[in-house]
Formats: C-alpha cells, sequence, structure tokens
C-alpha cells in the first residue's frame, strides 16, 4: 500500500507487526478491536483487521500471550490479551533487533544523503 508520502508501506507492516502488536499489549491488556485502534492511533493506519487479528492468534499460539474474556454490557463478551513472559522476551529481542536494523539502515541512508549532496 502507497502511503501519502507515496511509500509502499505493506512489506514493512509485514515484518514489524508482530513487535507492533507486543509492544502495545504491553501498555496494556486489550481485545482485538482495541489493539488494532491503538495500533492506528500511534501511527500505523494502514494495519488491516485480518493482519491483526492474525497476529493475536499467532502469537497466542506461539505462547507470546496469554488470553481471558470478560463480559461486555454492549454486546458478545471480549477476548482479552496480555504479555506472557514469552512475549516479554520476544519484544525485548525484538525491539533490540529492531533498533540494531534502523541503526544500521540510517547510516545507510544518511551515507547516501550526504554523497548525493
Amino acid at each position: 500500500m502507497i502511503d501519502k508520502r507515496g511509500t509502499d508501506t505493506t512489506q514493512l507492516l509485514k515484518g514489524v507487526l508482530d513487535l507492533a502488536v507486543l509492544a502495545v499489549v504491553r501498555e496494556d491488556d486489550g481485545y482485538g478491536y482495541a489493539i488494532l485502534r491503538r495500533l492506528r492511533d500511534a501511527g500505523l493506519e494502514e494495519v488491516g483487521d485480518a493482519s491483526v487479528y492474525g497476529t493475536l492468534r499467532r502469537l497466542f499460539a506461539a505462547g507470546a500471550l496469554s488470553s481471558y474474556v470478560v463480559p461486555s454490557e454492549e454486546g458478545p463478551h471480549r477476548k482479552y490479551y496480555a504479555l506472557t513472559p514469552t512475549g516479554h522476551d520476544l519484544l525485548e529481542r525484538g525491539a533490540k533487533t529492531w533498533r540494531q536494523f534502523a541503526d544500521t539502515l540510517d547510516h545507510l541512508v544518511g551515507t547516501d544523503r550526504k554523497e548525493v549532496a
């Protein structure tokens, strides 16, 4: 998906959605739609519903998330997700990997920009 700056963010988002979901759930447990809203509010407007729900199911199956059901007065019960110790470890390792990757790209992009100028 090309964003308003002309950048295709779809592939980038696929690579970091697990990390983004873990980070959002670390801040506060949440049910699927609330997690989706928090991701979009944080700037990931192009994230799709199906992608987030699939990511939640995958992270739950991997033991990174636990779940519990909370009754809702406004409709069906909601399944909330919380970070497990495994999820905390994955988030910590993923954040470290992301920082290293971003630093490398910053260096590459910064170098390219200086050479062009």
